[in-house]
């Protein structure tokens, strides 16, 4: 473990991932060979076999927090972060779309650049990705450049899954977002902070919607009214 990383909080927020959650959890478990690693599991009141699961598997996880009713997965994150003792703050998602492979990609800017946060790109980098749907993809592109054009940071990817942070920065957030406008609330408020942010390519293995991919268009409105939201009126 670096010297100055004495610990990593793993926040994984879960909702109906019966197929993935252990293995997930498994993947997480096979990086303390490297990092002294602190899993968070917050359970957005799933109606599938998630619950069951955990209760099985507490060997898995050090703290498993439950919703009374399904909030969303910013609600899910920001119940973790409460919960986090961790230098630095990890964001896993429960359905194996990203590798904790990919964990020792993360937290090296924080070791060797003094990052403050680092952001997992699926755009850069030659690591695997699936191809799936070209019209997410043009989506992220747009959300993207949007957020890009008014906070002036040349991000390019600022819709994944995968985001690292100091947990001294992110704690003093104000957070609001329930759902999963929490990515571009998270981005655009470190846009606004004098920190380092860096990114690193990573892999990426995406769902199909029958595979149980959940987000929607919907979900990519309320991106791009929480951009000018979180650029103009929130701090």
């Amino acid at each position: 473990m670096p010297e100055n990383i004495n610990k990593i909080s793993v926040i994984i927020p879960n909702y109906n991932e019966e197929k993935y959650i252990i293995r997930t959890l498994k993947k997480v478990n096979e990086q303390k060979k490297f990092f002294n690693i602190e899993i968070i599991v917050c359970d957005d009141n799933s109606s599938d076999q998630s619950i069951n699961l955990l209760n099985l598997n507490k060997n898995l996880f050090d703290k498993l927090i439950v919703n009374q009713k399904n909030y969303g997965k910013g609600y899910s994150i920001r119940k973790g972060i409460l919960e986090s003792n961790g230098e630095i703050i990890i964001i896993q998602d429960a359905d194996l779309e990203y590798d904790p492979k990919e964990y020792t990609n993360l937290i090296q800017p924080f070791i060797n650049h003094e990052a403050d946060v680092v952001y997992g790109s699926r755009f850069i980098g030659h690591s695997a990705r699936r191809l799936i749907y070209y019209k997410n993809k043009l989506a992220n592109n747009f959300l993207t450049f949007l957020v890009n054009i008014l906070t002036n940071i040349n991000f390019t990817d600022v819709e994944t899954g995968y985001k690292a942070f100091k947990s001294s920065i992110i704690k003093k957030m104000n957070l609001k977002e329930n759902s999963f406008a929490f990515e571009i609330e998270v981005t655009m408020k470190i846009s606004k902070m004098n920190i380092k942010i860096y990114e690193v390519g990573i892999s990426y293995y995406g769902r199909t919607v029958e595979e149980g991919k959940k987000i929607s268009f919907i979900d990519g409105i309320k991106a791009i009214y929480s951009i000018f939201k979180y650029k103009f009126f929130y701090n």
